[in-house]
């Protein structure tokens, strides 16, 4: 018996529950925007549906392992573990992990597995699954997803369930999987696919002053609102951080309530670079006591371009730069591009007050939740930009998304004009994870 109590269904959740567990509809699809609750109605029907399936494996699928047993096994204490709580134990299953759960209709098996690349699939080569539910599902490898098909053909009630963001409308889960199914549905009345569309105003377990918060976040229009808000694909073109303005950049601690008298935190945070820029910006993080919400502040920063200057520069020099523009400063840590494993070591061995391998953190280099994260917080007024970050700044604006790519149902910003936000970047998406 579950413990943690489920938010009320409105009317357009509970058509897609009752359909999802009919046993003629075997692919269901939630789609839509963030925090529409997609991923619980999915964890409830496919509960539902594991109460008395007669087969005895399943899988739950993400993009990586950990992010399956996020979303779907856990799901902030609302996923399969609650629902199934006091019935289940985690475990391995031919040296997979597994969840195993006690049904109505007997002891069954939740394989848990992450489809992020190809050559993912062959983790569940060779099993007859009866049923799967794949989180993010978009965000797997298409050949992870068709072999999750294939797992389920022998099935004694063929069952798969997706949830997914919007993207792009040429990426290839629509134009391959989805477009595919949809075309189907409308030649065979009786195929049984299942597709919903949901928004956050779905999710009644978000209060309307948080959904109001929330919206701030967002610039109207912009493809994180177009996606996020109103759930829809749609390519992402042009300038990536369009809601970048005046109000966003400052000259002084006048014009912007940072006192470094009060409370603050000082980070540094660097993307490396030898034949490209190298960038490194300081980044003072310092609570808003009007809204007691944590403000970000890039006070300052240290570019190097050996193509402009015609000199490249080894790991001695940078770390002798860093230990300059540093100059003492009291600071948390320095956060560094993953890749720069020699610089990192340098940097270790620096006279910069670095006594732990916590003091340098490898960022989390996830660059589409980065850079939603990045444009959340401008949108918000929660980040702000030193007028004296010249080059910074003037990223903002040639910093743009990669439009031969978009064709190809991919998306990336051009690898131009990109060192300082990559670096801003890395700060924000490890520090502050979401706003």
């Amino acid at each position: 018996m579950n413990s943690n109590q489920y938010a009320p269904f409105n009317v357009r959740t509970v058509e897609y529950f009752k359909n999802c567990i009919k046993p003629k509809n075997w692919l269901c699809v939630a789609e839509g925007g963030k925090r529409a609750g997609k991923n619980i109605i999915n964890i409830l029907a496919w509960c539902t549906v594991l109460e008395t399936h007669p087969d005895y494996l399943h899988l739950a699928g993400g993009v990586t392992n950990s992010t399956a047993k996020m979303n779907i096994i856990q799901s902030n204490g609302f996923g399969v573990a609650n629902y199934f709580k006091g019935r289940c134990r985690e475990g391995k299953y031919q040296d997979r992990d597994a969840l195993y759960i006690t049904t109505k209709a007997g002891e069954k098996v939740i394989l848990i597995g992450g489809g992020e690349s190809n050559g993912s699939e062959r983790l569940i080569k060779g099993f007859t699954l009866g049923t799967v539910y794949v989180s993010e599902a978009n965000e797997c490898a298409e050949s992870f997803i068709k072999e999750c098909f294939d797992r389920t053909i022998s099935s004694s009630l063929r069952k798969i369930f997706f949830d997914l963001n919007p993207k792009n409308p040429q990426h290839y889960f629509y134009q391959t999987i989805l477009d595919v199914h949809q075309e189907k549905s409308h030649i065979y009345h009786d195929y049984g696919y299942i597709w919903q569309h949901f928004t956050i105003a779905d999710n009644l377990s978000i209060s309307t002053e948080r959904m109001k918060e929330l919206l701030k976040t967002y610039k109207r229009n912009s493809v994180w609102w177009i996606r996020d808000i109103a759930g829809l694909r749609t390519a992402a073109e042009g300038v990536i951080y369009d809601g970048f303005s005046i109000d966003n950049q400052y000259n002084s601690h006048d014009e912007i309530p940072l006192d470094l008298s009060l409370w603050y935190k000082r980070w540094f945070s660097i993307d490396y670079g030898t034949v490209n820029p190298f960038a490194c910006l300081e980044i003072i993080e310092q609570k808003n006591p009007e809204t007691g919400l944590n403000n970000y502040y890039v006070d300052s920063e240290y570019f190097y371009d050996s193509k402009k200057k015609n000199k490249q520069k080894d790991d001695v020099e940078y770390v002798k730069d860093i230990e300059k523009f540093v100059d003492n400063k009291r600071f948390s840590s320095v956060i560094i591009d993953p890749s720069a494993a020699s610089f990192r070591l340098a940097l270790k061995k620096s006279s910069l007050r670095v006594t732990t391998t916590n003091d340098i953190i490898n960022a989390d280099n996830q660059v589409l939740n980065g850079i939603r994260l990045v444009a959340s917080l401008l949108q918000a007024h929660r980040l702000f930009i030193n007028k004296s970050c010249v080059n910074l700044i003037r990223e903002f604006s040639a910093y743009i998304w990669d439009s031969k790519a978009a064709l190809r149902g991919k998306e990336q910003p051009v690898k131009e004009n990109d060192h300082g936000q990559d670096a801003l970047r890395y700060h924000i998406y490890t520090v502050v994870k979401r706003i």
